[in-house]
């Protein structure tokens, strides 16, 4: 418990005092955000604001797990650098995109090859070795099922389960991506989700199999290999968050870029997969899940009809160019993530009473 009050207390505080001196520094270079032509008008005046600010939440995460342990004298765990690999990998392509966009001044960044090629590695990478480094119990970081409250069905084996944690990876990455459109509104829904993996670290450590002798029901264990470490991790992440929304949020001092959205998406598809959550992770993060699905729709039907459905995609655009506030989109879909997070926990220990 104190790895985890230590993680989400040190990110914070490295965040809060940390931004502003990367801003500073960011700013120095001229490293500004590039803003589209075709987005709403109302987004003309943030150009020029400090991008790549993801390298300071990045950074205060993997600080603040790393002090945490030394300072509760406990060892890292597979799970827990796994989780943070992905991030910071994710977060690497982000910031060559990021890199690309300032340098050559043009909204698109890495070529599509490119940065799928660069998710690629790190995921593939991240996938196989979440399927080693067994426990005492046989347990992986990764489990070979499919998983929503638990594990569940049969065996997928090996190579569907390096395609299905892609799909995660590539899915969670890009949604966080396509969120990260108004100012504080990935970062804000972040910190709900990772507050939520917090809660289910730490729920599944008091109830793993692992302390089935002194269960009151066995029966109703979770098999995790380091759950408290994810909560560790989750709670890092959530601090860290927390303290960068201060500077992300209306108006931005600073934007998180792809190098920010990409490293969250990661971690988000880690923490769900290494949790045995994969499925649960739709729901927790359903505003990135229903900000994709905008733009997927507006595809399909562009290119099926040559009708847009919406005014402009992704969906947080389409209501500024109603007439609301950028404040105003920001807060409502805050509070349909954090539906989505109170729903997401509420079956979570429903399924966990059930089995009970």
């Amino acid at each position: 418990m104190r790895q985890i009050l230590f993680a989400g207390a040190i990110g914070l505080f490295l965040t809060l005092i940390g931004t502003p001196l990367l801003i500073k520094l960011l700013a120095r270079k001229g490293y500004g955000q590039f803003i589209r032509d075709d987005g709403p008008r109302g987004h003309a005046g943030k150009k020029g604001t400090p991008t790549m600010g993801g390298i300071s939440f990045i950074l205060a995460t993997l600080i603040a797990y790393a002090l945490a342990k030394v300072i509760t004298g406990e060892d890292p765990t597979y799970s827990g650098v796994l989780v943070l690999f992905l991030m910071a990998g994710m977060g690497l392509v982000g910031f060559l995109d990021d890199y690309i966009k300032i340098v050559k001044q043009r909204s698109l960044g890495l070529r599509a090859k490119a940065k799928m090629a660069g998710q690629l590695i790190v995921g593939i990478a991240f996938a196989v070795l979440a399927l080693q480094f067994s426990d005492s119990r046989g347990l992986t970081p990764a489990s070979e099922k499919l998983s929503f409250i638990t594990d569940f069905g049969w065996t997928i084996g090996p190579v569907l389960f390096v395609i299905w944690a892609l799909f995660m990876i590539l899915a969670m990455s890009n949604g966080v991506n396509l969120t990260d459109g108004l100012d504080g509104l990935a970062t804000g829904a972040s910190v709900m989700v990772f507050g939520a993996y917090t809660f289910i670290g730490l729920w599944q450590f008091q109830e793993s199999c692992a302390n089935a002798l002194t269960l009151t029901n066995p029966n109703a264990c979770f098999e995790v290999r380091d759950p408290l470490d994810l909560a560790v991790v989750a709670s890092a992440l959530m601090g860290a968050c927390f303290g960068f929304l201060w500077w992300n949020t209306s108006p931005a001092k600073i934007f998180m870029g792809d190098t920010g959205s990409l490293a969250l998406g990661g971690a988000l598809a880690g923490l769900a997969i290494c949790s045995r959550t994969e499925l649960l992770l739709a729901l927790l993060g359903g505003l990135f899940v229903l900000i994709t699905m905008s733009v997927v729709i507006q595809v399909g039907s562009f290119k099926m009809t040559g009708k847009r459905v919406f005014r402009m995609a992704p969906l947080q655009h389409h209501f500024e160019l109603k007439g609301w506030s950028e404040v105003l989109v920001v807060v409502r879909f805050w509070i349909i993530q954090g539906m989505c997070v109170i729903v997401g926990l509420g079956l979570f220990y429903a399924g966990w009473a059930a089995e009970k």
